[in-house]
């Protein structure tokens, strides 16, 4: 992913303890609903109310009759990522991805990560343009990717 990955020109600030969220962010028009219809779009991803998120939060719920070759990415029964209200998302990359993401501004570990044998669950910033949702949603599919098995 590194080859096509540029950095993120707008890093925000990020609030560093519980809950683990941006300050001050709000979505360009539109941003949120192009997210949400890609996350949901996904195969046998469904939305729910988040389980282990704040009030507001869109969990993704993966159906159970997918096999999850990382079960231990869903935290809270299936959820295995979840979209916060300002867009920005909680999700599990595999640990090299994830390096990529932070070393390009486009996420941070989560603060939790290491204590529940996570390295690579991070907070992916919110995207501000169309060109950045394309980045967001390539870690996305890379989260589902990792946490199913199955190629999109």
């Amino acid at each position: 992913m590194t080859d096509k990955l540029f950095k993120k020109p707008n890093k925000p600030t990020v609030h560093q303890g519980m809950p683990h969220t941006q300050i001050g962010v709000i979505p360009p028009d539109g941003i949120m609903q192009k997210l949400a219809n890609y996350c949901f779009s996904l195969p046998n991803v469904s939305e729910r109310p988040t389980q282990i998120s704040v009030p507001g939060a869109r969990a993704l719920w993966l159906d159970e009759s997918v096999h999850a070759i990382h079960p231990e990415t869903m935290l809270v029964g299936r959820e295995f990522a979840h979209i916060h209200p300002d867009a920005s998302l909680h999700l599990p990359l595999p640990e090299p991805i994830a390096l990529q993401a932070i070393e390009h501004d486009w996420a941070e570990p989560h603060p939790v990560a290491k204590h529940v044998g996570l390295p690579g669950m991070v907070l992916l910033y919110t995207p501000m343009d169309k060109k950045e949702l394309e980045v967001v949603k390539n870690f996305i599919l890379e989260s589902y990717q990792y946490v199913t098995g199955l190629e999109i």
